[in-house]
């Protein structure tokens, strides 16, 4: 029996509504997972997040792999127990990570060798190291380790690298013998259609438990972004997961849901609140603001969230500019909270048929602030 079932419940032209069953719980789709890096959601709580609706979260093989370590994590009962948290939890396979080191890494057909951004040690990662790594952690999803594409890139280059993942990804569905856990591979080939449709199709020929699409919100134009989903979606197995790694505003989750995608992740409403950047309804809130000195006002009138309703713009501008803990906290929460009700809505309007009519609404919202 596999490790995950997906259900697809309803169709609204290319938006799906369906639900995704792990051993940890279900999951309604389209579904948002906050990024816990380090076996964290920075500023917020597994309590908090559950009572949020979050309902999966993202950690990273690469920095738990460097530090506490995937082996201490087995041997004090796996990633859930570790973190308190026992709702379903994907974690990646730290290919993005190690692209991300640049000069300190070097890739061969084998893996990468690079050097830990801690202290400087050498490590080398294959795609077994990351299944195993994976497995040891005990994530309901793992992810295939691939080479995240730069951006821009030669049509040659996109290709070398399709292809390197392509055969990682073999390696890894060879090595992977975790029976609870799910393994999704991931559609690689820069901004080129033709590589795109190319890793797709070899990709579902290996066949995996979802596929995801990796190599987007790297640096390149929006257009290009959603010219990869609108090809790639169509390619994908109807009654399996899709999954867009590492996007993105409210605007993207939405123009992705429209392109037939089910799951996203990004650091931008925890990273961003960190930096005093808020999402709202109307758009972006930059609390920073001399504006807000005596606005007594919540963040978003429009959103019920546990800040909403008990703090005011000015207090929140107080506690930013005053370098205060609980302004990462609370920024943190409402936005967190808002993309979940985002997503929540979004499942809502499917649902009822009605998912074009929200998109040009939500889009609309925006144009006229």
């Amino acid at each position: 029996m596999a490790a995950i079932q997906f259900r697809l419940l309803k169709q609204d032209g290319a938006a799906r509504l369906g639900s995704l069953t792990t051993p940890h719980g279900l999951i309604e789709t389209p579904i948002f997972m906050p990024v816990g890096t380090q076996a964290t959601v920075k500023a917020m709580t597994p309590e908090e997040l559950d009572a949020i609706g979050a309902r999966i979260i993202l950690a990273n093989t690469y920095h738990l792999y460097i530090r506490p370590g995937h082996e201490l994590i087995r041997r004090l009962g796996g990633l859930h127990r570790f973190m308190h948290w026992d709702r379903p939890i994907l974690t990646d396979s730290g290919g993005f990570q190690v692209f991300s080191l640049n000069e300190l890494r070097k890739i061969t057909e084998e893996g990468v060798r690079f050097q830990s951004h801690l202290d400087g040690s050498y490590h080398t990662i294959r795609p077994e190291d990351a299944v195993a790594i994976q497995e040891a952690l005990g994530s309901d999803i793992a992810m295939c380790f691939d080479e995240c594409t730069p951006y821009p890139a030669t049509h040659d280059y996109a290709r070398r690298s399709m292809e390197l993942t392509t055969r990682w990804a073999r390696r890894c569905k060879d090595a992977h013998s975790r029976g609870d856990q799910a393994l999704f591979g991931i559609v690689q080939g820069g901004m080129y259609r033709d590589l795109r449709e190319r890793s797709a199709a070899e990709l579902v020929e290996i066949g995996f438990d979802g596929y995801a699409v990796g190599g987007l919100s790297v640096g390149e134009e929006k257009e290009h972004m959603y010219g990869v989903m609108e090809w790639t979606a169509p390619l994908l197995p109807a009654d399996q997961p899709r999954y867009v790694m590492g996007i993105g505003t409210p605007e993207d989750l939405v123009e992705a849901v429209w392109r037939g995608f089910d799951m996203f992740d990004c650091v931008m409403p925890t990273r961003n609140a960190r930096n005093g950047m808020l999402f709202t309804s109307f758009g972006r809130l930059n609390i920073k603001g001399a504006a807000y000195a005596e606005d007594q006002g919540p963040v978003d009138p429009a959103c019920g969230c546990y800040v909403c309703r008990n703090y005011s713009r000015a207090y929140l501008r107080h506690l930013y500019r005053s370098g205060e803990i609980l302004a990462s906290r609370l920024n943190t929460y409402h936005n967190l909270a808002y993309y979940l009700d985002l997503m929540a809505q979004i499942r809502a309007a499917i649902a009822e048929g009605k998912f074009d009519s929200f998109r040009r609404e939500f889009h609309g919202r925006r144009e006229t602030q």
